[in-house]
């Protein structure tokens, strides 16, 4: 039996990624912040079923910027394979939290490939970078040799961590991977995330809890994916025979405001009558084309998204109006 150690287990990351490696046969250890007590709502299934929890999955409080509680169960688990996916990971607080983010976020990265390198077996180790390295990037799409010029706290974190895990690589011989994640989104996306907070705002709207929904400018383009299309090339990468650098991406480009009708679409609500913008609201135009070139992966991982655009927006609605459903019930 495999055993991985995943940080920030509790995420949307993390808890699919638990699920993908519990369901082919892994002992899986995680860690998650103290500062959620335990709650790990991702993880409730998980945690709720006897033949599971505390007998194939194994999880641990700590802190990233406290290394001793990291080290402690990574020694203890003693994996064959860690996914590092825990860290500040919202590129808007990132300004308002700047030192933290390059603290858990970088060095965090750092602290965890050394301690991964003095295990007595070195473990395959994966990173999750993020497209934010890139920044503004002169070629579109982004491929794994797009050069890396952050202009965020937060692209400038992950290209720490991008590049140290590629020198622990190269000079220390380590099977340290980065998976260079696009946007990726699902029902446990963080509720600070735009798809998230348009997704619930319609259920609101849809329960008559809310009366209307106010954005900035939603013309802003991304590359959306599934999170657990993601999770699962994260999985192909480390089974790869060397250790090298993957983008995952859809390569299609999306408008905030695509997301923002498919939502309504699934609540069988028209946005025309719910949605205002305001000016307060609106930020400086970015003009960037950020999005991923997945060749590299497809060719060599077999890997290719299964879930589509329309897909995810619908579910994380419907996943919104069950949850507000659940609530009233609950109230009865």
């Amino acid at each position: 039996m495999k055993r991985a150690f995943i940080t920030g287990i509790e995420g949307q990351d993390g808890s699919y990624l638990a699920e993908l490696l519990l369901a082919k046969g892994y002992e899986v250890h995680g860690i998650f912040r103290r500062s959620t007590n335990g709650r790990a709502v991702n993880l409730k299934p998980l945690k709720a079923d006897p033949g599971i929890f505390q007998k194939t999955l194994f999880l641990y409080p700590a802190e990233l910027d406290e290394p001793d509680s990291v080290r402690q169960p990574l020694q203890q688990s003693a994996p064959d394979e860690i996914y590092h996916l825990a860290s500040q990971s919202h590129v808007g607080q990132s300004f308002e939290q700047v030192e933290e983010t390059c603290r858990v976020t970088g060095l965090g990265a750092l602290q965890l490939l050394e301690m991964a390198r003095q295990l007595p077996q070195p473990p395959r180790f994966f990173h999750a970078s993020s497209s934010e390295i890139f920044g503004s990037p002169a070629q579109s799409p982004q491929d794994e040799n797009t050069p890396v010029n952050p202009i965020t706290p937060y692209g400038c974190a992950k290209a720490f961590g991008t590049q140290m895990t590629r020198i622990y690589r190269k000079n220390f011989g380590m099977f340290a991977v980065n998976g260079i994640l696009f946007n990726h989104e699902s029902p446990r996306r963080g509720e600070n995330f735009v798809t998230r907070k348009i997704c619930r705002a319609v259920a609101a709207i849809k329960a008559g809890k809310q009366s209307e929904l106010a954005l900035g400018d939603t013309s802003a383009q991304r590359d959306w994916g599934n999170a657990r299309d993601y999770v699962r090339g994260m999985w192909l990468a480390m089974q790869h025979s060397t250790p090298e650098d993957f983008v995952f991406a859809t390569g299609k480009l999306h408008r905030v405001q695509d997301i923002v009708e498919l939502a309504f679409r699934a609540a069988d609500l028209d946005w025309r009558k719910f949605v205002r913008q305001e000016k307060n609201l609106f930020r400086a135009a970015d003009p960037r084309q950020v999005v991923g070139n997945p060749a590299k992966a497809n060719y060599f991982l077999g890997w290719e998204p299964e879930f589509n655009f329309e897909e995810t927006i619908k579910e994380m609605t419907l996943a919104e109006i069950a949850n507000v459903n659940l609530e009233k019930l609950k109230m009865l």
